[in-house]
């Protein structure tokens, strides 16, 4: 079964030639055996599942029919728990489902179970959560952060499955080039986010991550769309432009890690340089000030009182409140969100939050520039290959902060962005991050079928 493409499998499914039921009760027996040993799913929804490959029995239509489509913990499944990783919402099983698994569902996908991230998405190595994910190809080492459990799932799983992932960051495509797999970062808007539980509003996206590039864009194109339940979704219709002419390597990225760069010019070939100076000089801070600020908004409402772990109130609410916060919020979220909170406070937003939004236009109108005269923009995707977590252990937040460098900057412009794996150093995949302009996805689809 592992040798069928998406399209081959799913067009078995409808000619009825595989029994999805005996296919599902076999994916799984396998994801629970792989979970076992990497950790990759906080639940299996295995009743979900059966109750779908049933059905799909019967009538076995969509563009996904049959499918193992795996989903990001911090979107909500209706009965199933939903947790983004976090104790505070431990045994929240949400009453509805996110409007990309309605659409997904709708298509014939079977949700096999919720994967492992960092708690709320805050991590670049999926190591602040109770269970961390391993990397597929090292156990030793991480799967990269905040999806690590889509990324590597999607690598080990010996059947064809999609998964349905998130970025803020880099959240997409920093574990997919870990874990070598392609990782889609869609244009900020495209795909609703009604039913995803925010990091930062302004950047969530919910993307898709599979095995090939190509088969990462049919899960995209079945779950985006306009969505009337979610205020920032785009009426816009996507490009029909397919022509990629001209590629350029940001410039600033060149030198990052040369053995990289060797990798994607064996690759791709000749190319241009184009130069994007607010990458290295502005992109970082700009972007952890406006994320941490958001998300101290957002999880404002988690305080045990409507929203998140409760425990009986026996004090004034000014003693309950931070009783509760301070047990279930991991250190890491602690510290987002006192950090997120000093820069949105009357007296400094203006040297902080508000600069750091004037950056992000900076950065919008250089990559604007850069992308009037090409087509697609191209760097490696991370600094370095997936780190041991015996290093992570010794890296201080600052310096695990620095990991975003190269992925942050397209996330704060809202510019879909591809991570795909172009080769191996030391038997550890590495990735290259292609960029188009906004609601290009169809050139960057041209582009993974260039290279491929």
């Amino acid at each position: 079964m592992e040798d069928l493409t998406i399209l081959e499998f799913v067009k078995k499914v409808q000619n009825k030639e595989i029994d999805i039921l005996e296919h599902t009760h076999k994916v799984l027996e396998q994801t629970k055996k792989i979970n076992k040993e990497y950790n990759y799913f906080t639940t299996i929804s295995e009743e979900l599942a059966l109750q779908q490959a049933k059905q799909l029995k019967k009538n076995p239509k969509g563009r996904l029919a049959g499918l193992p489509i795996s989903v990001k913990d911090s979107i909500c499944v209706k009965d199933v728990e939903s947790t983004a990783g976090s104790r505070m919402l431990s045994g929240y099983y949400p009453p509805f489902n996110a409007t990309v698994i309605e659409n997904a569902i709708k298509q014939g996908a079977i949700i096999i179970g919720k994967t492992t991230q960092d708690e709320f998405g805050f991590g670049v190595f999926s190591t602040n959560t109770q269970k961390i994910p391993k990397n597929p190809f090292n156990k030793e080492r991480t799967a990269g952060g905040s999806s690590g459990g889509c990324a590597g799932f999607t690598q080990k799983a010996e059947f064809p499955h999609l998964s349905i992932a998130e970025s803020t960051g880099g959240s997409i495509a920093v574990p997919a080039a870990f874990c070598g797999v392609a990782g889609l970062t869609p244009t900020y808007g495209l795909v609703s986010r009604y039913g995803l539980i925010d990091y930062a509003s302004s950047l969530d996206k919910i993307g898709a991550m599979a095995q090939d590039p190509e088969d990462a864009f049919i899960l995209l194109n079945t779950i985006k769309g306009y969505d009337e339940k979610d205020s920032t979704s785009l009426k816009a219709k996507e490009s029909n432009n397919k022509e990629v002419k001209k590629i350029a390597f940001v410039e600033e990225t060149l030198d990052i890690n040369k053995e990289f760069t060797n990798l994607i010019e064996k690759r791709i070939g000749n190319y241009d340089t184009v130069s994007i100076p607010s990458i290295k000089k502005y992109a970082l801070p700009a972007y952890h000030i406006i994320a941490f600020s958001e998300a101290s908004t957002n999880l404002a409402k988690f305080t045990g009182l409507r929203y998140g772990a409760t425990e009986k109130i026996e004090n004034y609410y000014n003693e309950y409140f931070p009783k509760i916060r301070s047990k279930y919020f991991e250190k890491e979220t602690k510290r987002r969100i006192i950090l997120g909170t000093f820069t949105r406070m009357a007296g400094f937003r203006e040297d902080y939050y508000i600069k750091a939004m004037r950056v992000r236009t900076l950065i919008i109108n250089e990559y604007q520039r850069a992308l009037k005269d090409y087509d697609i923009l191209i760097s490696p995707t991370t600094l370095t290959t997936a780190l041991k977590f015996s290093e992570i252990e010794k890296l201080t937040p600052l310096q695990q902060y620095q990991m975003d460098l190269l992925t942050v900057a397209p996330n704060l412009a809202g510019l879909p962005h591809l991570s795909m794996n172009i080769g191996s150093i030391n038997q550890l995949p590495v990735g290259m991050m292609a960029t188009a302009n906004h609601l290009n996805e169809a050139k960057l689809l041209k582009f993974a079928q260039i290279v491929k």
